[in-house]
């Protein structure tokens, strides 16, 4: 019998799970971050289906956690949901990013995307969206929805938590 990938690591002990922070040194810790952005790249990469949201959540939350500045990005994606890319399209200061929607539409249809999911940090290490966070989605909604391109989620991201406005009903 073959064995799958799934089927191995069901059958796999998870040497990682006695593994604490506090037992960790700074080099350590840097390893473990770069290993898991590394395993959330693979899954993040193109043409792979945004099928679980907390992968997608958690690769927001790290690959965003150390940014000092706020940064918007997003997730373009197929008409099944899979990656086409993913990209930073704008950085800012410590408390705001000028967010233009003709340049979000020009590049979807760059890349001829049919949905998107939105994301930007707040390093304030407040994970709560802003009235001007509801605001820039609603216009990039409305722009987007001019060239049939849907906007699934917009994720609002720290390094300790994440806000989701698809879950909250903002979208």
């Amino acid at each position: 019998m073959k064995n799958t990938d799934s089927s191995v690591e069901t059958l796999a002990e998870d040497r990682l799970a006695d593994l604490k922070p506090s037992n960790l040194n700074a080099v350590e810790k840097q390893s473990v971050i770069t290993l898991a952005m590394k395993v959330l790249a693979i899954k993040h990469r193109a043409g792979r289906s945004l099928s679980k949201p907390e992968e997608t959540r958690n690769y927001l939350r790290l690959r965003l956690a150390d940014c000092r500045n706020e940064v918007f990005g997003c997730l373009f994606l197929d008409n099944r949901h899979r990656i086409i890319e993913v990209r930073e399209l704008f950085q800012g200061t410590i408390d705001g990013a000028s967010v233009h929607p003709r340049v979000v539409v020009q590049q979807a249809m760059e890349v001829n995307a049919a949905a998107m999911v939105f994301f930007h940090n707040h390093p304030s290490g407040v994970a709560e969206p802003s009235q001007a966070d509801e605001r820039i989605t609603r216009r990039l909604k409305e722009a987007l929805a001019l060239v049939d391109v849907r906007v699934l989620d917009h994720f609002v991201v720290t390094a300790g938590e994440s806000v989701s406005f698809a879950e909250r009903g903002l979208l």
